[in-house]
């Protein structure tokens, strides 16, 4: 887990690989995510942000393409943890049926989300 704090913001935590995986996407993607990061941790959200359904209700997504238009990317976050902004998942959208977050992305960001919420019981245990 890599952590980021700015004073007066919430703070940032990478889960697992997300972090690696935005600063391998292609600038204008990391743009686009990390303004939408950055507005979570001020406690809005961007318009291109969606909560997602189901499971994963308490997960917001982050949907940006590359300059040509032909790859799309996705980010995960969840701001349901106190003060933390913890960042689930990173990953470039591979299948081009449709719109929907495969189901394999969907057990990943879970796991994740279940790794999140494990870091913050840890955490408040030791306040």
């Amino acid at each position: 887990m890599c952590h980021t704090n700015v004073a007066g913001e919430k703070e940032l935590v990478w889960i697992s690989t997300s972090y690696k995986d935005l600063i391998a996407m292609p600038d204008e993607v990391q743009d686009a995510i990390g303004y939408a990061l950055d507005l979570a941790q001020r406690g809005a959200q961007a318009d291109y942000a969606q909560q997602m359904k189901g499971r994963l209700r308490d997960v917001i997504e982050v949907r940006s393409s590359d300059d040509t238009g032909n790859s799309t990317f996705r980010a995960a976050y969840t701001v349901t943890l106190g003060d933390i902004v913890y960042v689930l998942d990173a990953f470039q959208k591979k299948s081009k049926k449709g719109i929907e977050t495969p189901k394999v992305d969907l057990d990943r960001i879970e796991g994740r989300l279940k790794q999140a919420k494990d870091h913050h019981e840890k955490q408040q245990r030791k306040v």
